[in-house]
């Protein structure tokens, strides 16, 4: 080092005496200018700019064209980390290849996505890998790996996780509360973090827009009780777009967004993602704080520190050093083939009764279907370089002339009150333009095009291609392909290349007669208004062409010229073999901001799928989603399911079809058979509430880990035995097929008699093996003891329970070939101790009309009666009274009554609670209470009020 470099830029000091003398040279002012996700650049000292925030995941995201991989649930799917993880390592090549000629791409990537996939109707199922922990920690951890690269000191990019934490609705996302009782926080919510930053490859997390028990995500404790006490690094904590305003703005936890800011940053916020790349109001936020003494310098120190640590990581202080930097491989061969693996990794056979493969000479296809000629991106995709659709790869794969093709749309025209006919103007100078092709740090902003004509009307009209995606959300295409789209002029153009965007502009609903809200309320005949969902304007017929717009709704009675069954039903009659390609478009009826609400595949598919089925029985239906359906299959010879699929999808699915490739796809989540089998959608209490394959006693459609192939296995030769702090387990997997195929060995466990409700079975194991016809092989797992430790609420600490547990191998959560018991040594039981420590109020066994809600704004839990805000109940069991009590003293706020009983049904105590001043307003009421011994104890809660902690005195 010489006398006029700095040490933060020695290469040979560490990174934490690098980081110390940096902040020492950054002025206040420029390390609150680093608390905005846009930092600007410190020139007197060289440093650039730096931009947290690079979305990633299934490919780089937003910035233009990048080799696109399967869906994260698609991923998850493939229930193959090895697979994954080179996944990983191509996106964190590209993103390093695009940044070396676009220094708008970031290297601090927001991936992946480990919320657990737990509710179904979940609008961001897409994103999630598995509804099971242990799955989703693991296929997350081998992504980040691959995201991280393999140097020791230096990072190819910095995955966050998203998002923290048990975050699974869209509706209401940013206001709706998560009551999270403490097993399943500690046993589901938590741990596919948890297992994932231990690993050591991630950089850091992101918080919810949601509240858990009452308290918002950004302002979370548990961001420094748990997430920074399972690691040593310094994880960076990056706030959602928007969050830190709504902690005032939409949630009202604060009263100003100085108090705001100032909590999140305590709580372990480092970098500010709010009002885009303008840092003006966060910088006036966190100034403001200071002047207030909400924060000291020091509190600006420790967030800026935490990300100057990933920036050293990413080599941007030692660029000669950096074992990345001169990364180039974009849309490689090799690229281009893993996208091709991933996606024929990621199909799953449902069901085969013998129709697939295709193998026999000169069968003729016919490919059918609203889906059967697309190639579905979702809002975190990049733009595609490549394009395989199914019909695609069928033609290329078993040859155009043997393969027929019908869409299945509704073809349609729309006619005026005055006769005329809506009518797509010629356009043929317009450029072909790709939506997102030239990137864009925020994709919302994206604006339509204004460069065509808008709809004119005419004597005969043009027609159009309708597509109803289920709800009565409706898309209309022209005859050249493009969408009907509406720009910020209000416009009607045919204009789109697809329907996407953060507002959707291709969306209508065909509303009928006196259907207008706040309309005239006027009968019109048989014709329909025609409303469009981004704007919420209804189509009218001006001088100047069809618009959206407030007044003067044109009156439109739709002309059908042919029902897509007819097409279907045409096509399918004349071939050997049907293929019905159904799904969603990812980004209408299921999106980020919009949940699902239901299973059932929409109408229009029915339709479609019926008309098939009657034409040709052997017909096999191909559901491409984001998400699972419940669907009838009793009729159906053969069905599959895939994520969207990428680039490659097309390819992928053909050479699955055709035998090339046996599939081995295996559900990562529970497909039920109905609605009615559902929880609601905020209800977290996956035990309670008996969900996922963990709980659920029903009989789902398809179970958890479910996937046929074109050969079979037979499973033998279980083998276990317990160690002080693990068990080994092994057992052999035969093909007993004739051909050569992946499977997916699947090893759960589960108490035999277990004291508290534990899971039906948890998965412990997997693994992905490919096997020649013929071959065998052994299978090894060392499993550590604590596996199989469930949280004791009683004692607040995970607990390994005494007895017996059941080891199950197999094919499927329910497809269970093997089976032995193992006894480890564990902790017996012991009774709460309350006389000692008292009873949280959130620590229950089991509870009836009961929310956890924040104790207060930094920390705590309290319990309060839920939905109907007028009663709830509390069990807490083996409760130790020792000789004898005298009183009880209740921690409370607001106003109501509480009653204490025992397990014989007494009631014991009862408590009247005078209103406290607000929520957050504790005051201890005491009242006498005689007991003794063990005894299980109820608490009934009446009123609004909030219950924090019980406590006893002998």
């Amino acid at each position: 080092m010489t006398a006029q470099t700095p040490p933060f830029r020695d290469s040979q000091l560490p990174f934490a005496k690098r980081i110390d003398d940096l902040l020492s040279r950054l002025t206040l002012d420029e390390r609150v200018a680093m608390l905005h996700q846009f930092g600007p650049a410190v020139e007197r000292l060289g440093v650039t700019a730096f931009r947290t925030g690079q979305e990633a995941l299934h490919g780089v995201a937003w910035m233009g064209p990048a080799t696109v991989f399967p869906q994260a649930v698609g991923l998850g799917a493939t229930w193959n980390e090895e697979l994954v993880r080179r996944v990983g390592e191509a996106v964190s090549t590209e993103a390093r290849a695009m940044r070396s000629r676009d220094d708008r791409v970031g290297l601090n990537v927001w991936a992946p996505t480990v919320n657990l996939l737990r509710h179904p109707l979940w609008g961001r199922n897409e994103e999630g890998y598995s509804e099971d922990p242990r799955l989703t920690s693991a296929i997350a951890t081998a992504y980040t790996r691959g995201l991280r690269g393999d140097h020791p000191a230096y990072w190819r990019t910095a995955p966050v996780l998203k998002h923290w934490l048990a975050h699974n609705n869209e509706t209401d996302r940013a206001t709706a509360s998560s009551s999270v009782r403490p097993r399943v926080l500690h046993e589901y919510d938590l741990r596919a973090f948890r297992e994932t930053v231990e690993a050591g490859a991630v950089a850091g997390v992101m918080p919810a827009y949601n509240l858990v028990n009452g308290r918002p995500n950004h302002v979370s404790p548990y961001l420094a009780e748990q997430l920074r006490a399972w690691t040593e690094q310094d994880l960076l904590v990056c706030s959602d777009a928007g969050a830190p305003s709504n902690l005032v703005d939409s949630e009202h936890y604060f009263d100003t967004h100085e108090e705001a800011t100032a909590a999140a940053l305590l709580a372990g916020v480092d970098s500010f993602t709010d009002h885009g790349t303008d840092s003006s109001k966060i910088v006036e936020r966190v100034r403001g704080a200071l002047d207030q003494g909400l924060l000291t310098e020091a509190d600006i120190d420790t967030a800026v520190r935490r990300q100057l640590s990933v920036r050293f990581r990413l080599g941007e202080f030692d660029p000669l050093l950096d074992p990345y930097a001169d990364a180039k491989d974009f849309d490689t061969p090799a690229h281009r083939a893993l996208a091709r693996e991933a996606a024929e990794q990621a199909i799953v056979l449902l069901k085969n009764d013998g129709l697939l493969p295709l193998t026999g000479d000169g069968t003729r296809i016919a490919v059918v279907g609203l889906l059967a000629d697309e190639c579905k991106l979702d809002w975190y995709s990049g733009t595609l370089i490549h394009r395989s659709t199914p019909l695609e790869g069928l033609y290329d794969r078993f040859g155009a002339d043997r393969v027929d093709f019908a869409e299945g749309v509704d073809r349609v025209r729309l006619r005026t009150s005055d006769g005329t006919y809506l009518s797509v103007p010629p356009a043929d100078d317009a450029s072909e333009e790709v939506r997102g092709a030239e990137g864009s740090l925020d994709p919302a902003l994206l604006a339509g095009r204004t460069d065509l004509p808008p709809l004119t009307t005419d004597a005969v009209g043009t027609e159009l291609a309708l597509i109803d995606w289920g709800e009565g959300v409706l898309t209309l295409r022209a005859p050249d392909g493009r969408y009907l789209s509406v720009a910020e002029d209000g416009f009607v153009r045919a204009s789109a290349d697809q329907p996407g965007g953060w507002v959707v502009q291709e969306t209508f609903r065909l509303e009928p007669r006196g259907s207008r809200e706040g309309g005239h309320g006027k009968e019109h005949g048989n014709g329909h208004l025609l409303r469009h969902v981004g704007t919420g304007r209804y189509v009218s017929v001006t001088a100047d062409g069809v618009k959206v717009a407030d007044e003067n709704p044109a009156v439109l009675e739709l002309e059908i010229t042919e029902r897509g069954e007819s097409a279907v039903a045409r096509a399918a009659a004349s071939a050997d073999v049907v293929l019905v390609v159904a799904g969603n478009d990812p980004h209408i009826n299921g999106r980020e901001t919009e949940d699902r609400t239901t299973l059932a595949l929409p109408a229009h598919q029915r339709r479609l799928l019926d008309a098939a089925r009657a034409a040709n029985p052997r017909t096999a239906l191909i559901l491409t989603s984001s998400y699972p359906y419940a669907i009838d299959t009793a009729d159906l010879p053969a069905v599959l399911w895939t994520a969207h699929g990428g680039q490659a999808a097309g390819t992928a699915l053909a050479r699955v079809l055709a035998g090339d490739v046996s599939p081995a796809g295996r559900l990562p989540q529970t497909w039920y058979a109905s609605d009615t089998d559902l929880p609601g959608l905020l209800d977290y209490d996956v035990i309670g509430g008996r969900q996922t394959y963990l709980y659920f006693e029903g009989t789902p459609l398809f179970p958890f880990g479910h996937g046929l192939s074109y050969a079979s296995f037979v499973y033998g030769d279980l083998a276990a035995r317990v160690g002080e702090e693990s068990a080994q387990v092994t057992f052999t997997v035969t093909n007993t097929g004739d051909t050569a195929a992946d499977e997916v060995a699947q090893l759960y466990g589960r108490p035999v008699s277990p004291s508290v409700p534990r899971p039906r079975r948890e998965l412990l194991a997997h693994r992905r093996v490919h096997l020649p016809a013929g071959a065998t092989t052994e299978l090894s797992f060392e499993l550590p003891l604590s596996a199989f430790e469930f949280w004791d609420v009683a004692h607040g600490v995970r607990r390994l329970e005494p007895g017996g547990y059941e080891l199950l191998a197999g094919a499927s959560a329910e497809d269970i070939r093997l089976s032995a018991t193992i006894e480890p040594a564990g902790t017996p039981p012991a009774p709460r101790p309350v006389l000692e420590r008292g009873l949280r109020s959130a620590d229950f066994d089991e509870q009836r009309g009961a929310e956890i809600v924040d104790r207060t704004k930094r920390s705590g839990d309290a319990v309060t009666p839920g939905a109907d805000g007028e009663s709830a109940e509390l069990r807490y069991r083996a409760c130790d009274f020792g000789p004898g009590t005298r009183s009880v003293t209740v921690e409370v706020s607001g106003e109501g009554t509480l009653e204490l009983a025992l397990d014989d049904g007494r009631a014991i105590a009862h408590l009247d609670i005078a209103p406290t001043t607000g929520p957050y307003a504790y005051t201890s009421v005491t009242t006498p209470f005689d007991a003794s011994g063990v005894h299980d104890l109820r608490v009934e809660l009446r009123g609004p009020l909030r219950l924090a902690h019980v406590g006893f005195s002998g």
